[in-house]
């Protein structure tokens, strides 16, 4: 309960030598809140509200792509200010710029700096030559160690390729919320282990009601990332500032009902930023289809970093490739006659037309060897799995200096 309050219609009085007094009043009035405390529920809104008036007022610039983002650009330098709740980075060209917003921030709030950036949120940064290796080896270490798994034998793959989950294999778990916590801390190791996504996504289908096949898969995951529990994702200091999309799609993939899934890498350079594995909201007739769909949502997805990479100074990027195997697909895209194939597409997924169009856009053939959206879309021969990930820039260990 909040201080001050005893009951409805009451208040408290303090005497000069501490005594507390409680009158009852006809009033249901109990305290005023003049600040906002932890534990309530708009103790974020009111803090976030209070930081971004405060940087408004310094100078920064909200991003409309992400309310989370603030940025300072001045003719030769630009600062950026990135929020997670009361966490925050600070970075920029200038470090005179940094400093002094780091001093604004200090003088407006109880700030403590914690120098360098090296783990946030149980991501570790590496610095090296080669640019920022990012990875979240402790984290993983740790998940291991919980559930008694750091001492088996690796596996090279996160899923059997062999076994089909659906709902109703297996028995039902009488605790379930041991496989909803084990799924969804692995949900959150995805932010930097892409090679585990298309994995995560099928386990995250049965948390309503798992099985013990379903917690069995789920632990085969953790086996697999015993190999190599220090993998994460280089972001190259040389890679050139232009995006490259990769889309795919498994036609008919969910086996309970029957929906493709679809799956997409963007990456600038030859590092990789953005990917997800999701199954899609209809049913799709053809290959064919599924496939447009899968480009409909990464051209969604492309569209939104470009306006963000504009908001962090990197303008006229150009057009932006979309890698596709699917030549039906492609040829949908760029040609608006196909009336009995697309007739029943809805018309939101038609706008790829309009950015092949405007330039915004540029859908081209990739052969399905080299197509790295497979990681996301199904489960690959090791072989085959390793080559994709070398081009996703997945690294098992960060660089030497």
């Amino acid at each position: 309960m909040p201080p001050g309050y005893v009951g409805p219609g009451s208040r408290i009085k303090v005497r000069k030598e501490g005594e507390i007094i409680t009158e009852t009043q006809k009033s249901k009035k109990v305290c005023k809140l003049l600040k906002s405390l932890y534990g309530l529920k708009q103790a974020p809104r009111q803090w976030f509200a209070k930081l971004s008036s405060a940087l408004k007022t310094y100078g920064f610039t909200q991003s409309r792509s992400d309310y989370s983002l603030f940025t300072k650009e001045t003719e030769s330098d630009l600062t950026v200010i990135l929020v997670y709740v009361d966490d925050l980075i600070v970075a920029g060209t200038n470090l005179n710029e940094i400093n002094a917003a780091k001093a604004f921030l200090s003088s407006q709030f109880h700030m403590k700096d914690m120098g360098e950036l090296r783990y946030f949120l149980g991501i570790e940064v590496d610095r090296t030559d080669d640019g920022i290796f990012l990875s979240q080896k402790k984290y993983t270490l740790d998940l291991l160690e919980e559930y008694g798994l750091s001492q088996c034998k690796a596996l090279k793959l996160p899923m059997d390729s062999h076994q089909k989950l659906a709902a109703d294999i297996g028995e039902s778990l009488p605790h379930p919320e041991v496989y909803q916590q084990l799924v969804g801390k692995l949900i959150y190791l995805t932010i930097t282990r892409p090679d585990i996504a298309y994995t995560v996504h099928v386990l995250s289908k049965f948390m309503h009601a798992p099985t013990s096949i379903h917690l069995q898969a789920a632990k085969r995951v953790l086996r697999y990332l015993l190999g190599a529990p220090g993998q994460g994702i280089l972001l190259a200091s040389k890679s050139s500032a232009h995006l490259t999309a990769f889309c795919d799609s498994d036609w008919a993939g969910c086996q309970n009902t029957r929906r493709s899934t679809s799956g997409f890498c963007i990456l600038v350079g030859e590092s990789p930023i953005s990917w997800k594995s999701k199954r899609q909201s209809v049913v799709s007739r053809s290959s064919a289809e599924a496939e447009y769909r899968a480009m409909a949502l990464t051209v969604c997805e492309v569209m939104w970093l470009q306006q963000l990479l504009q908001d962090l100074g990197i303008k006229n990027m150009g057009n932006t490739p979309i890698m596709c195997d699917n030549q039906a697909a492609l040829a949908i895209a760029a040609n608006p006659v196909h009336h009995e194939r697309t007739k029943h597409v809805d018309i939101d997924c038609h706008f790829i037309r309009e950015k092949t169009v405007e330039g915004t856009i540029n859908p081209c053939y990739v052969t399905s060897s080299e197509q790295v959206a497979d990681v996301f879309t199904k489960v690959l021969p090791t072989t085959q799995h390793t080559h994709l990930l070398s081009k996703l820039g997945v690294r098992s260990t960060s660089l030497s200096a």
